[in-house]
């Protein structure tokens, strides 16, 4: 194999090596992303603040559950 070929090679190698840190990095990225909307989608206190009116009838409801067992 010629010189030329072996430095086509490896400048294909190093675009391939570039591409794929590249799609890790949006991986990482898409990751990070999702674990904050997960975590933020599971958090009471942000659904209490996004729903406070849902939030206090299922209060009341459950406080009259648990007083009426008493």
């Amino acid at each position: 194999m010629s010189a030329d070929g072996h430095q086509a090679n490896d400048s294909e190698l190093v675009r391939a090596g570039a591409e794929l840190d590249r799609a890790r990095e949006r991986v990482a990225l898409s990751m990070s992303a999702l674990e904050r909307e997960i975590a933020r989608a599971f958090d009471w206190r942000e659904w209490v603040r996004r729903r406070p009116g849902t939030a206090f009838a299922l209060a009341f409801g459950l406080g009259v559950l648990v007083g009426r067992r008493r």
